[in-house]
């Protein structure tokens, strides 16, 4: 049975993309800062039949991501799919008056959604060498996409996140770098971006994106689930080929 982990899983589209991939016959290693809340969802699923389980996981700290890829190594020996999937969203919710940007802001962002997905990465990469056909998927998000930044015909053309913007590009140009790294290896690198999301990543979206969790986590299944043959290191979404 293949072996994955998500992280940022125990709720909305992490949480999706796990009970996704163990209806896909994996079982699902759900990573997750809370401990309480991470085997809440994983006994949410496994009530329904998956095969789960709760693996506590703080991408920003460096001893619970060493911690958690011990644990891993010891308990399954390998990896085949991993999900960089936690992120965060800090400006959504900043209503302070900034020239630009705030440089915690950044600092704050780019923990998570860029060394926090290095981190694990790179912890992980020895258990997903193990695997026959390893698949590395990293969340990104069509605002990080620098051509559709400059193009006034693009929806994402009004959207000034600085921070946010800039950690997904610079996660974009991670996932091109890991995969010229590991080409000559059965291992797949994939950014995707899930489209906009009914989460609490920022404010209303709830109750204005057009996407469910569970319909958004199919793109990441795709990706999760590659064929041998699939080029490595592409951007991605529902449509097809995301532009850089």
């Amino acid at each position: 049975m293949p072996i994955a982990l998500v992280t940022g899983a125990n709720r909305g589209l992490g949480f999706a993309t796990a009970r996704a991939l163990a209806r896909h016959g994996m079982c699902v290693l759900l990573g997750g800062r809370d401990p309480i809340r991470t085997e809440a969802a994983a006994a949410e699923l496994r009530t329904e039949g998956l095969q789960v389980g709760a693996l506590p996981l703080d991408v920003t700290d460096p001893d619970s991501v060493a911690a958690a890829a011990a644990h891993a190594t010891d308990r399954h020996g390998r990896l085949d799919v991993l999900v960089n999937n936690a992120g965060v969203l800090p400006e959504a919710t900043d209503t302070r008056d900034h020239a630009f940007a705030d440089a915690a802001m950044f600092r704050r962002t780019y923990e998570t959604n860029v060394f926090g997905t290095v981190a694990v990465t790179d912890a992980f990469l020895p258990l997903l060498h193990r695997s026959v056909m390893g698949r590395i998927v990293n969340v990104s998000s069509t605002m990080g996409s620098l051509q559709d930044q400059c193009d006034p015909k693009s929806p994402y053309y009004g959207m000034i996140l600085p921070a946010y913007q800039s950690s997904k590009a610079a996660l974009n140009a991670v996932t091109v770098a890991l995969a010229k790294k590991l080409a000559g290896t059965p291992i797949t690198v994939t950014s995707v971006c899930p489209g906009w999301v009914q989460t609490d990543l920022a404010p209303g979206n709830r109750e204005r994106a057009p996407l469910t969790p569970d319909e958004a986590a199919r793109i990441v299944v795709t990706a999760a689930t590659l064929a041998a043959d699939a080029p490595s290191g592409t951007f991605i979404d529902s449509a097809g080929v995301v532009a850089w």
